[in-house]
């Protein structure tokens, strides 16, 4: 039997060193909430690809859609002889997208795919170069996705220059839970802006604004929800496109389809990936039809996207949330986890805040003595964890994040979050 360890000798050999791990296993085969190394060990998966499973791994009937389309035509280039799994997708998200009126979608590869062309529609539609992002905000480790990229280690450090015209807010108070009432966050809100127009960049030269719901490698930071609304209402004083970064935080993770609905917000444009096509490489822009429209024909597209066989998937997966009910159950999972991480901030004084939306929750590790974040406290736990059978992972270093696959059992939740406990008792 090969070993984890032999398997990490042959990675060092054969792969550099820039892919990262959050454990050092390697995985032989993978089932609903749970997956086994090779050496034959169970673990309950919490990490879930990094966002991508939450319909779970190889549910039956994403397997099937995969399987099916097989046997017809695995790839003949959307541009060259179309087919109609890209088409229905594309009439699917249309419909599901908290937007009213007509809308249109364009399927890519990855997220940053997904990111990166959300920045040439608007440009196209308003003929404005600018983009803002936002401190902590992560948008892929592309060109201009680590632009967008509000963080410098590891994503940006070594690899500039970097794409001209992106700016940044800070990630407070659109981000934060500061105490007060909702017109002190407003105000904040308010003035953030206001400086962003007098000392970086005119409101009238800016295409889009590119926001996570949920900050995702920043932290799980929600966003706020009185300052979100006036992020909004400026957008559209100013004939500013908003994009929904949904990338991590879609497809029932927070509670509904895409995490914004929660906020009773409408984008103009929602890009979206990960847990999109249950494992399958594939991510999308879903948006006004009229902005959707404005670049020519040959302006967006590329060779793989729209996979046939992850259009396939895709399908299958909006099939599952909506009968199984998804949304609702990361609901549920939101609550029990957070439960029991306000249990182990009363525990352990090194735990911070403990935040989150539906299932994408967040527990802060921190220095007791002066509050800040501990990323090797945080790194020892994840690896206690993994001795207790739970595969958990940080967001910006000293965050355990919770992106469990929506199908989990309460029993294996609840085995996951013990685990969990066992491995902070310890460290």
């Amino acid at each position: 039997m090969v070993t984890n360890a032999e398997l990490f000798d042959r990675r060092t050999n054969a792969v550099p060193r820039g892919p990262f791990h959050v454990a050092p296993i390697f995985v032989q085969r993978a089932s609903g909430a749970l997956l086994w190394d090779v050496e034959g060990k169970e673990y309950v998966d919490f990490c879930g690809g990094i966002g991508v499973m939450n319909v779970g791994h190889n549910h039956p009937k994403v397997v099937a859609a995969i399987r099916d389309q097989a046997g017809s035509y695995l790839h003949t280039c959307f541009h060259v002889a179309a087919y109609a799994p890209y088409v229905e997708l594309a009439e699917r998200l249309n419909g599901l997208v908290p937007i009213e009126g007509a809308c249109k979608t364009a399927l890519f590869n990855s997220g940053a795919e997904a990111g990166e062309n959300a920045v040439k529609i608007s440009r196209a539609a308003t003929g404005r170069p600018a983009v803002v992002g936002f401190e902590r905000g992560f948008h892929g480790r592309t060109l201009l996705g680590m632009t967008l990229t509000g963080k410098c280690k590891p994503y940006t450090a070594g690899f500039g220059p970097f794409a001209p015209e992106i700016y940044r807010l800070p990630y407070e108070p659109f981000f934060t839970r500061p105490v007060g009432e909702d017109a002190v966050i407003e105000r904040a809100a308010r003035s953030a802006l206001e400086h962003l127009g007098a000392y970086h960049i005119e409101p009238e030269r800016i295409a889009c604004v590119m926001m996570e719901p949920v900050l995702g490698e920043g932290g799980f930071f929600p966003a706020h929800p009185a300052a979100i609304r006036v992020l909004r209402a400026w957008c559209a004083e100013h004939g500013i496109i908003f994009v929904a970064d949904e990338v991590q935080s879609g497809f029932a993770r927070c509670g509904a389809m895409f995490a914004i609905e929660r906020y009773g917000i409408e984008p103009d444009l929602v890009a979206m990936a990960k847990s999109m096509a249950g494992g399958m490489v594939l991510s999308g822009v879903t948006g006004r039809a009229e902005i959707m429209d404005a670049p020519g024909v040959g302006g967006i597209g590329g060779t793989f996207g729209g996979n046939p066989l992850a259009c396939a998937a895709a399908l299958a997966v909006l099939d599952v949330i909506d009968e199984e009910g998804l949304a609702q159950r990361a609901l549920k999972i939101g609550e029990a986890v957070m439960e029991r991480f306000n249990s182990l901030k009363r525990q352990f004084e090194f735990v911070g805040d403990v935040r989150g939306l539906g299932a994408m929750c967040g527990l802060e590790i921190v220095d007791p003595e002066t509050g800040k974040p501990d990323a090797l406290m945080a790194s020892r736990i994840t690896g206690e964890a993994l001795k207790h059978g739970l595969l958990i992972m940080t967001a910006s270093g000293n965050v355990l994040r919770t992106l469990m696959p929506l199908v989990i059992s309460d029993e294996t939740l609840k085995r996951g979050l013990d685990a969990l406990e066992s491995a902070m008792s310890e460290v």
